[in-house]
């Protein structure tokens, strides 16, 4: 299921029609207020979210998602007529997983909608990797340090776990930026540097291994 939060009637219809006919369930709200009753009966797999909405914007919707255990890891696209890279950054720092700019042509949405969902779908249960005394079980979204479960949201998560699978590589933040929020172009960085502060300040003592870089990005190093 996808929910299509979107306050002009014309465009919200269009996104349920063409979802549903290349294969998904869709639903469309008109605000958020109507996306949080639908989120009381069922919770999708994906949210598509306009920004500019009547009462509250896009943003303060997506940042409840955000806060709350029940929806901060269900995928957000933004799909908005802002075009500014100031939007785009405050968007994915909040925590969407891409951003849509309109006019868009609806197969590209799609498109789009169908690589979060690659990205987004939780591998076996058992996977786990270890660095030094940090432990990730990636199927169950755990993270533990020296038996110490650590609280991290999905791109915080999916950000350790990329530099821990190439631990002691160095990787650059648009490597950083493509692999975590699907992104491959210059100009929106700083999204990664915020991460990385929020993670290291939520690993304590294990972000010690967390490097950086300088000019060129971030590593992970073992550590006993």
């Amino acid at each position: 299921m996808i929910y299509c939060v979107e306050d002009e009637k014309n465009i919200r219809e269009l996104l349920v029609y063409t979802l549903e006919a290349t294969g998904f369930s869709a639903k469309g709200m008109e605000d958020g207020a109507g996306l949080f009753q639908a989120l009381k009966k069922e919770k999708p797999e994906l949210i598509l979210l306009d920004i500019m909405l009547p009462g509250e914007d896009g943003y303060g919707v997506l940042e409840k998602l955000k806060a709350e255990p029940e929806t901060r890891n269900i995928p957000v696209i933004l799909v908005t007529a802002r075009q500014s890279e100031f939007d785009k950054v405050r968007g994915l720092d909040a925590g969407a997983d891409d951003y849509v700019t309109k006019p868009f042509g609806m197969m590209e949405l799609v498109s789009r909608v169908k690589a979060v969902l690659r990205r987004c779908r939780r591998p076996e249960d058992s996977q786990e990797l270890v660095c030094g005394k940090l432990r990730i079980s990636v199927g169950r979204h755990e993270v533990y340090f020296d038996q110490r479960k650590l609280e991290l949201t999905r791109k915080e998560f999916e950000l350790l776990q990329y530099l821990v699978e190439n631990a002691g590589m160095v990787m650059s933040r648009n490597q950083i930026l493509g692999y975590v929020w699907g992104y491959d172009f210059d100009g929106e960085t700083r999204t990664v540097d915020v991460h990385v502060r929020a993670l290291r300040q939520k690993l304590g003592e294990a972000g010690e291994m967390l490097e950086t870089v300088r000019g060129v990005g971030y590593r992970i190093i073992e550590r006993k």
